[in-house]
């Protein structure tokens, strides 16, 4: 086992999770999709899907491995897990919010969160965003506070004239 990969996050699909993993892949650069499983008979009784279907999908997306899971309708995402895309500028928050919202949720939620299409939560934030929310200066950090709350796709250069009090 190589150090830093002891932990990938497993996506529990319906019967999407090839499609998915494909997706993601499209998204994030220096991504790719791995090995691919199929349900066998093995457990039908439990499982119901069909023999040679898609059972787990490895992926990984810019050295994050992942599993997608088919399985099944049981389980839904919802915002009590999210996945945070730290970004460089305010390119790459408009490019991660474009792809990743393509047919999602059209209500985004405040402070960069968003839905994929898959239901997935997606936090889309500046690569500094733990410097801004902590600054030492109580005034600085509650203007970004406010500044924040009222945006749903983060605007860098508001936040940052918040940060500056203009």
């Amino acid at each position: 086992m190589q150090i830093g990969r002891r932990i990938a996050p497993c996506l529990w699909f319906d019967s999407q999770a090839e499609e998915a993993a494909e997706f993601y892949v499209s998204v994030f650069r220096n991504s790719k999709v791995g090995r691919v499983a199929y349900y066998g008979e093995a457990g039908r009784e439990h499982h119901g899907k069909p023999s040679g279907s898609v059972l787990t999908v490895e992926f990984e997306l810019d050295g994050q491995k992942f599993t997608a899971l088919n399985g099944g309708p049981i389980f839904k995402f919802n915002e009590a897990v999210s996945f945070q895309v730290y970004c460089d500028s305010q390119e790459e928050i408009d490019y991660y919010w474009e792809k990743l919202k393509e047919l999602g949720d059209e209500n985004a939620q405040q402070c960069g969160w968003l839905k994929d299409k898959y239901g997935l939560s997606w936090q889309v934030v500046p690569g500094e965003i733990a410097d801004i929310m902590s600054d030492s200066d109580p005034v600085r950090r509650e203007r970004c506070m406010e500044a924040i709350m009222q945006m749903k796709k983060i605007d860098m250069a508001a936040l940052k004239r918040a940060q500056a009090g203009a």
